[in-house]
């Protein structure tokens, strides 16, 4: 049942214990329950809201780093990291396979405020080797959701 709980959640994580309890024919306090035992587990680490920022007078600036780096002497690529995730800037960092080590989220008010972020925080760490910065010009889909969907227009074209 947790497992369902949790896929539930990532869809939807404003759904009341109620909701949920219908959804998989059980109680609301067997719902509550197996939610209090993920969180305690930290499992559920956090309810984030997915926004568009598009939609609002907002400016933010996104950008994917792909960061090459030395890992440290009996920890590993933990301590750059560590480092790294620190920085208010930076949203995600991850450990990746291929020609790079890490995956760095960061965002900015300007992409002059991430480059300035990049060369005097990021890149000029002891442990990092290069930096290959990808600004994101438009989202599609983030965490399963599309942006921007279009309603398809089934109807046919009358011509007069």
């Amino acid at each position: 049942m947790k497992k369902q709980i949790l896929d539930i959640l990532k869809i939807n994580c404003r759904l009341s214990a109620e909701e949920i309890a219908v959804m998989l024919a059980t109680t609301p306090e067997k719902v509550e329950e197996a939610i209090n035992d993920l969180e305690g587990q930290d499992v559920i680490v956090s309810y984030n809201a997915l926004i568009d920022w598009e939609k609002i007078d907002h400016e933010i600036v996104t950008a994917y780093i792909e960061v090459r780096v030395t890992p440290q002497r009996g920890q590993g690529y933990d301590k750059v990291a560590e480092r790294i995730y620190q920085y208010p800037q930076v949203v995600a960092c991850s450990l990746i396979s291929g020609g790079f080590d890490l995956f760095v989220i960061v965002e900015g008010k300007t992409m002059k405020e991430v480059a300035l972020f990049v060369a005097e925080k990021l890149a000029p760490i002891d442990s990092v080797l290069s930096c290959s910065t990808h600004f994101v010009l438009k989202k599609y889909k983030a965490n399963g959701v599309i942006f921007n969907k279009k309603l398809k227009d089934d109807r046919e074209a009358v011509v007069l």
